[in-house]
């Protein structure tokens, strides 16, 4: 792709976003978002301070940059942190995030856009996480000479790079000072390509998801009501997911298992279809106000809040993961294996490097039908070797992945990319 293509390509995009934001919320709040934004960032950000400032595309890039930005509050207290988000699924859950000092959207690619940015934030260091790609942002800064570390990146041969066509993707590889790559995979196409500032760090979510461990806070309804059954819990469900855990609930009715689901989406339309395919289930809003409401039958628990998932796990004895029905494919595997628990989860899950070493580690299932399904927890639930097993392979799979946000911090550190 040329550059002119590239810049073809922003136009039609910033007329898309308009015709799409008649019609659909997520695309206004991205539209809304960026409106006098460079205005805003330029009243809010005093000139003269010392800057860091991380880009995620959206909620679970700033999952693997968030490791980064709490242990850089650590090392370099005196630097303001800057974060900023593509998408309105990460600004919106995390505009108020406690460890940033400022938190915006990102505007729009353009030279102009990039360059005014640059000008009104001057940052010490700057980096971008995982697939963020923008041809100004990156060209800018590297004209500049400012520090720009790419972190938790993963590259495949099938991506623009390594096609005839990707000599701009290849161009901005250059742009960055150091890539640190989570396989050795992704290290040797950069290799091959002639980008040699890379560094094999892993995957900087093993390191939050044990930081969460290692501070677990416990639920206090789950811990009334929950902790003497044996635990199905299903997190980011989509609907094929919930079709396939109701008939699986129909099939084992065993009173000593108990199953709670904690949606992907959790508006009232998809809390309805719940209740349709679960008509006896109980909503965890419900426990909270009134205690009757709990069954003293099999009936599931859905969670209709967000924020608990992560600690909802502590509590499995199986977990499930949602998406694999889906064509973005599972959501995030390892918040439920750092507790030491098997993990099952639908056929989608080849493009995420860590559901595919669970699989290896024999941490992980992965099924296709509902009998599949039926059998695999079956066999958890009744094969206590089996299970064992599974449990330690789950925890000591985490154990042996944590450190890359300690790699990227030494490497900060030794090059001297910030003043103390």
């Amino acid at each position: 792709m040329s550059l002119i293509l590239y810049n073809i390509f922003l136009i039609f995009f910033r007329f898309g976003i308009r015709i799409d934001a008649i019609f659909n919320e997520k695309a206004k709040k991205w539209l809304v978002g960026r409106q006098n934004l460079l205005q805003i960032l330029k009243q809010s950000i005093p000139g003269g301070e010392k800057v860091i400032w991380m880009h995620c595309a959206s909620l679970g890039e700033f999952e693997q940059g968030r490791p980064v930005i709490e242990k850089l509050r650590v090392t370099h207290p005196s630097y303001k942190i800057l974060l900023t988000f593509f998408s309105p699924s990460g600004y919106e859950i995390r505009k108020n995030y406690e460890h940033a000092d400022y938190v915006f959207y990102l505007p729009l690619d353009s030279s102009s856009n990039a360059k005014q940015f640059i000008d009104i934030v001057n940052p010490s260091l700057v980096i971008f996480v995982k697939y963020e790609f923008w041809y100004h942002y990156t060209n800018t800064i590297k004209k500049r000479d400012i520090p720009f570390l790419l972190i938790s990146a993963v590259f495949r041969k099938k991506q623009p790079f390594f096609q005839w066509y990707g000599s701009l993707y290849r161009k901005m590889l250059t742009h960055f000072t150091h890539i640190f790559v989570q396989d050795k995979e992704s290290k040797e196409l950069l290799n091959d390509s002639g980008y040699q500032h890379v560094s094999i760090a892993g995957d900087t979510r093993f390191d939050r998801v044990a930081e969460i461990a290692s501070h677990f806070e416990p639920i206090p309804v789950i811990e009334q009501f929950y902790r003497n059954y044996r635990l199905i819990i299903a997190g980011s469900t989509w609907p094929d997911d919930e079709k396939m855990l109701a008939s699986l609930l129909n099939e084992i009715n065993d009173p000593a298992t108990r199953l709670i689901i904690a949606p992907h989406e959790i508006n009232k339309e998809h809390l309805s279809q719940l209740k349709e395919i679960f008509p006896a289930a109980i909503l965890y809003s419900q426990l909270l106000t009134s205690q009757s409401a709990l069954s003293t039958t099999t009936s599931p628990l859905i969670i209709d809040s967000i924020g608990l998932l992560s600690r909802l796990y502590y509590y499995a004895y199986i977990t499930y993961i949602g998406g694999g029905f889906t064509k973005d494919g599972i959501h995030n595997s390892l918040e439920a294996a750092v507790y030491g628990k098997p993990v099952v989860f639908g056929p989608n899950y080849k493009k995420y490097r860590e559901a595919v070493g669970l699989i290896q580690a024999d941490a992980a299932i992965s099924y296709t039908t509902t009998e599949e399904l039926k059998q695999i927890i079956t066999t958890l639930l009744n094969d206590n070797d089996d299970y064992l097993q599974k449990c330690n392979a789950a925890k000591s799979y985490v154990e042996i992945n944590t450190g890359a946000t300690d790699k990227i911090i030494h490497y900060i550190q030794e090059k001297r990319l910030l003043t103390n």
